[in-house]
C-alpha cells in the first residue's frame, strides 16, 4: 500500500480523447441529492483480495476479469516493470505503465490541488470521475488508507456513486469482504489528496478506459516477479542493515559488500553458473525461491549465521541449508564454494534420489570452474593433492564401495577421500566426454540402479572395474594443480 510519487502534473479535468474507446455499460438512476450527481454503479466486478502491498494490482485484476481477461494481481505486477528486489507493490508510475501496456487509457493521473482551493478543485475532479462512471469507465484512485496520522497510501477501485446517501461505491482490496464498499463523499475527498507539500497537494486517478484489443496476460513462470517481490518483502523483516538485495532467478542474492560488488557477484557468478548448469543438466528450477547470503568476511559470516539462524557454521567457506532454503557463504574465500552449493538445489529438484557421492561429486567438480566452448567445465583444484597421496598410499576405496556409501558413511565415516574421489571421477567423465551422458542415464536408471554403479559401468563400457580403477588412478596421478 506504499506508493511513491515522482511527478506532479497540472490540474486537469478533461481526461483523454474519448473517441473510439470500448466501454462497459453502467447502470444509473436519476436521484440527485443536490442536482449535481446521479446514482451509478458498474456491476458484476469480482473482488480480488490483495496480497501484501499489491493493492493496485489486485483492483486492476478485478476489473480485467470483468472485461473477460484472466489476469491475476501477479500478472499486473509483472507488466509494471518495478524491480521485485524492492520488495513492494507497484507505485503509481509503475501502475500507469502496467495499465497502459495492457491497453487502458489512464488519463492525466497526477493532478495538482491548491490547498487553499482544495474543496472546489477536488469537487471538479470528482465530477470528472463521475462523468467517467456514467460512461462505464471506473477509476483506480490513490488515497490515504484511513484518517490516522501517517496513514499509508492505498489504491482503491471506484465503481459507482449513490446519490441517495451521497456515498462513493468502491472495491476495497485490503479486506476479504471488500466488494462494493461505501464511503461518504466528503470523507473520500478528505482521504484522496496526498499532501507532500503544504500549499500544493496531489490527487491521483488512473482511468480504466480500455483500448481494443486489450493485451492477454503475460506467460506465467513458477516464480514470477510478484512472488520474488513478496519473498523480498517478507525477507526485509529480518534483514540486517547494510545489505543489498538482487534478484537472480531462481535465487535472491543478499550481500553486505558494496551494492556494486553484490550486483557483480550476482551476475558474474550466480547468473553465469545457473545458466551453464541448466544448459548442461537441469530442466527444472528448484522448487522454492532460495536465498544466497554472501557475507563479506569470516566475522560477518559467523556473526550473521548465529544471529539469523542460531547456527555456528561447520565450515569456513559456506554451506547450503535445506531447512532455511538458503546458501550461506563467506564470499571472502572466493566463489568456488558458491558454485558448488548452487548445484545442490538443482539436484534436489531434478534428481531428488541422487546418491550423496554423485551429488557432492558434481558440486565439487565446479568449485574450480571455467567456460570451454560455451559450456561450464570443472578444473583441477586443491582436492587433487590429497587424493594423489591417498592413491600412492593405497587408501582409496573401490568405486563399488564409494557408490554404495550411505549418507552417514559418506559424510561421517569419510576416510578423507570421498569428496575428492567423487570429484575426480566426475572430472574423468567430463574430460572423456561422458559426464552429461552419465548424469542423464543415472537419472533415468535411478529406480533400477539407485547407487549409479551399474550405470557407471555401462557408460564407461567397462566390465572389469578393477582394471578401470587402476587406469583411473594412473590418470589422476598425472594431473597437476595449479
Amino acid at each position: 500500500m506504499r506508493l511513491a510519487l515522482w511527478l506532479t502534473l497540472s490540474l486537469s479535468i478533461l481526461g483523454c480523447n474519448e473517441a473510439n474507446r470500448a466501454r462497459q455499460p453502467a447502470t444509473s438512476t436519476t436521484r440527485p441529492t443536490d442536482g449535481r450527481y446521479r446514482s451509478v454503479e458498474i456491476a458484476g466486478v469480482k473482488h480480488v483480495r490483495q496480497k501484501p502491498d499489491l493493492c493496485g494490482e489486485a483492483v486492476a485484476a478485478s476489473y480485467l476479469n470483468k472485461l473477460g481477461k484472466d489476469y491475476t494481481q501477479d500478472d499486473v505486477f509483472a507488466l509494471s516493470g518495478i524491480d521485485p528486489a524492492r520488495g513492494m507493490g507497484a507505485t503509481t508510475r509503475e501502475m500507469k505503465t502496467a495499465l497502459e501496456r495492457i491497453g487502458f487509457a489512464t488519463g492525466a493521473v497526477w493532478y495538482t490541488v491548491a490547498a487553499n482551493e482544495a474543496d472546489a478543485q477536488l469537487e471538479r475532479l470528482f465530477a470528472d470521475m463521475h462523468d467517467d462512471l456514467l460512461r462505464g469507465v471506473p477509476s483506480i484512485v490513490c488515497t490515504h488508507y484511513d484518517d490516522s496520522p501517517g496513514s499509508s497510501e492505498h489504491f482503491r477501485l471506484v465503481l459507482g456513486y449513490d446519490a441517495s446517501s451521497d456515498e462513493v461505491i468502491y472495491h476495497e482490496p485490503a479486506e476479504d469482504d471488500g466488494a462494493y464498499k461505501r464511503m461518504d463523499r466528503s470523507h473520500f475527498k478528505q482521504l484522496w489528496p496526498l499532501k507532500y507539500d503544504v500549499t500544493k497537494w496531489t490527487a491521483i486517478r488512473l482511468r480504466l478506459d480500455p483500448q481494443q484489443p486489450l493485451r492477454e496476460p503475460p506467460a506465467r513462470a513458477s516464480f514470477g516477479p510478484a512472488k520474488y517481490a513478496q519473498h523480498v518483502r517478507k525477507l526485509r523483516d529480518e534483514l540486517p542493515t547494510g545489505f543489498t538485495v538482487v534478484i537472480e532467478p531462481p535465487f535472491v542474492v543478499i550481500g553486505d559488500e558494496s551494492p556494486q560488488m553484490v550486483r557483480k557477484r550476482a551476475a558474474t557468478t550466480v547468473r553465469w553458473a545457473v545458466s551453464k548448469l541448466k544448459a548442461a543438466y537441469f530442466a527444472k528450477d528448484p522448487n522454492h525461491i532460495i536465498d544466497v547470503w554472501l557475507f563479506k568476511d569470516a566475522d560477518s559470516y559467523q556473526r550473521h549465521a548465529e544471529q539469523l539462524w542460531a547456527e555456528t557454521p561447520s565450515t569456513p567457506y559456506g554451506y547450503y541449508s535445506r531447512t532455511h532454503r538458503a546458501m550461506v557463504m563467506n564470499i571472502a574465500t572466493g566463489g568456488g564454494t558458491l558454485v558448488h552449493e548452487i548445484v545442490h538445489p538443482f539436484i534436489e529438484a531434478n534428481f531428488p534420489a541422487a546418491p550423496d557421492w554423485l551429488n557432492e561429486g558434481l558440486g565439487s567438480l565446479y568449485e574450480q570452474s571455467a567456460e570451454r566452448d560455451g559450456a561450464i567445465v570443472g578444473l583441477t583444484n586443491w582436492r587433487l593433492a590429497g587424493l594423489q597421496r591417498a592413491i600412492a598410499d593405497n587408501r582409496v576405496p573401490s568405486f563399488r564401495q564409494l557408490t554404495a556409501t550411505t549418507t552417514h558413511q559418506f559424510y561421517e565415516q569419510d576416510p578423507g577421500t570421498n569428496y575428492a574421489q567423487s570429484r575426480y571421477l566426475m572430472y574423468y567423465l567430463q574430460e572423456h566426454g561422458m559426464l552429461r551422458r552419465y548424469f542423464r542415464a543415472a537419472v533415468r536408471n535411478q529406480d533400477a540402479d539407485p547407487t549409479g554403479y551399474e550405470t557407471l559401468k555401462n557408460v564407461l563400457g567397462r566390465d572389469d572395474m578393477s582394471a578401470f580403477e587402476k587406469h583411473w588412478q594412473r590418470w589422476v596421478s598425472q594431473l597437476r594443480f595449479p
